[in-house]
């Protein structure tokens, strides 16, 4: 093992046993609070026993242990199950159980033991070499403390939903209604947030001296780095183009953001669930709103981010970034599998000596199969969800209002469905017009 590599894994061991150490100190604190506070022995000896565990793990780690480190079995079914498909999917299971089991899940004790066992996984793969170069990039580090800020908030929301739905049932106000108590700008607003601006400049100085700014060499047009990578906050579209054409995700897909969110107060019937958190009352918005911005935002920025390696190709957690990794990607679109699959026939041709009228007649006869079923989701689907799954909505909301809702809604499902047919049958393109630069 030459230097280089040996300083890597002691340093590596260095940062695992000292955050293992900070995991120790603060379930202590959780102890304690759970034995003066709360007033729950049992917590506290059991948080007490996880801060001795996390605490052995982190003196075994400083002292280069072999035993701190994550199985090697475990990184390669973890890396032989991981893939955009798997991955995706998987997240989304994950939010329809955490949905049904929400009442579980927002247990303070059971959100705390999801934590340390967030932290255990993060610590033995910090022991792996390729999964430490991508985390402990000093650009990637602030993405993995805003996965874990996002989390918190996410269930700290979702705890106060339950709790007020609960209250709800018991006939009594929300808790927002019983801490409705008027507070004054000057002093008490004015100090929280000096106080507020206090601990967030101490905490980005003490960052600034911990990790060393994202520099990198002079642009040099004549190198370009792979992977090529965007800022974090627009890899969900560095992402995306890897399934649509840039006019769709870069243009059409933002523009329909935009307008959605713009359309949400007049298109919200619901007058419940105002000033206070609630799941019950707003359970679609709620499903929507989660579904949207984590699956379809906060995932992708995910996979651009910690999955995505030299030409762009997926890896693994733990998978060498291998630049020579070639992946076996078909580009197949619906027009090939109509009419060469299904029909047995070859792919009609569009003449070249055809005039404009013709040639228009030749491109649609030739996309007939993605033209007919892109009309009949966005024409006959909102009408058939009318009549079943959203008939309550179509009745409160009005013609007008529930098209454009479900319209929106259809566009939106849009993205997903495609990435699912790029994955299982490498559909490229359903509709497919270069001729007049239409391609989705």
């Amino acid at each position: 093992m030459h230097a280089g590599a040996s300083e890597l894994i002691e340093s590596t061991a260095t940062r695992v046993g000292w955050f293992y150490l900070i995991a120790s100190a603060i379930n202590v604190a959780a102890a304690v609070r759970s034995w003066r506070k709360k007033r729950k022995p049992t917590w506290a000896i059991v948080w007490l026993l996880v801060a001795a565990a996390f605490g052995g793990l982190g003196g075994l780690a400083l002292g280069h242990s072999p035993l701190v480190v994550m199985p090697e079995s475990l990184k390669a079914a973890v890396d032989g199950a991981l893939g955009p498909a798997t991955f995706s999917l998987g997240c989304f299971v994950t939010l329809v159980v955490l949905y049904l089991g929400r009442r579980f899940v927002v247990i303070p004790a059971v959100g705390w033991a999801v934590l340390n066992g967030s932290w255990l996984f993060l610590g033995l793969s910090m022991t792996d070499a390729e999964f430490a170069a991508v985390v402990g990039q000093a650009d990637n580090v602030p993405i993995v403390v805003m996965v874990y800020l996002l989390a918190f908030f996410t269930w700290w929301g979702a705890a106060q939903a339950v709790e007020n739905d609960q209250r709800q049932k018991q006939g009594s106000p929300p808790l927002e209604k019983e801490h409705g108590e008027k507070v004054l700008v000057w002093p008490d607003l004015v100090y929280t947030e000096l106080i507020c601006m206090v601990l967030a400049t101490a905490v980005l100085v003490g960052w600034s001296l911990m990790l060393k700014a994202p520099l990198e060499q002079p642009a040099n047009p004549v190198v370009t780095p792979n992977p090529s990578k965007a800022p974090w906050y627009f890899l969900g579209l560095q992402e995306l183009l890897t399934y649509s054409d840039a006019w769709n995700v870069g243009i059409v897909v933002p523009c329909l953001v935009v307008l959605g969110l713009m359309a949400i107060p007049y298109l919200d019937f619901n007058r419940q669930g105002s000033g206070y958190y609630t799941i019950r009352e707003r359970r679609f918005a709620y499903l929507v709103f989660q579904f949207g911005f984590l699956q379809l935002w906060v995932l992708l920025i995910l996979i651009g981010t910690f999955m995505r390696g030299p030409n762009w190709a997926f890896f693994g957690l733990y998978e060498v970034r291998d630049p020579h990794k070639l992946s076996a990607l078909e580009n197949v679109k619906l027009s090939e599998y109509f009419w060469v699959t299904m029909l047995g026939r070859g792919v009609p041709q569009v003449p070249a000596d055809a005039g404009l009228p013709a040639k228009l007649g030749h491109v649609f006869w030739r996309e007939i199969a993605g033209v007919v079923s892109t009309v009949l989701y966005f024409v006959a689907l909102p009408p058939l969800l009318g009549r079943t799954a959203l008939r309550s909505f179509r009745r409160r909301m009005g013609f007008g209002r529930y098209t454009l809702m479900v319209l929106l809604l259809l566009a939106m499902a849009t993205l997903p469905l495609k990435m699912f047919l790029r994955w299982t049958f490498s559909v490229s393109y359903v509709v497919s017009m270069p001729e007049y630069l239409l391609n989705f």
